[in-house]
């Protein structure tokens, strides 16, 4: 696991390559969909199919997209096992269950304040 001893706040200040870097993964795990396919996984493995089911309106290939992006960046396996039909799981790496209390709390928090959020929003459009 890296750690860094800079001023974490200096981070997103910058131009620089740590800067860019940070924000491409904050897009990554950032995405509604990769959200929502980290909170499936929490439980444990599963399915490409019980992952589909359980995140509504997402598309085959919207899942398959972020699954192979996840998988990428380490945060989730995916293990084909030698049977036919093939079956393939997935379930969160040690670094993906570093996000999981992060994640659940992010969307705890969009739950929560959702309706305030929509409140804004019409007294915004009201206004403009």
């Amino acid at each position: 696991m890296a750690t860094h001893d800079a001023d974490p706040t200096r981070v997103l200040k910058g131009r620089d390559d740590t800067t860019c870097r940070v924000r491409e993964v904050l897009d990554r795990v950032g995405s509604k969909w990769s959200l929502t396919v980290i909170h499936e996984l929490g439980p444990g493995t599963r399915r490409f199919t019980e992952i589909k089911d359980a995140v509504p309106g997402i598309s085959q290939r919207m899942l398959t997209e972020t699954l192979r992006l996840l998988e990428r960046d380490g945060l989730i396996s995916r293990t084909v096992h030698p049977v036919v039909p093939p079956r393939v799981d997935y379930e969160l790496t040690p670094l993906g269950r570093t996000l999981l209390d992060t994640v659940r709390t992010l969307l705890d928090w969009a739950l929560t304040h959702i309706d305030d959020i929509d409140k804004a929003r019409d007294a915004y459009d009201t206004r403009t």
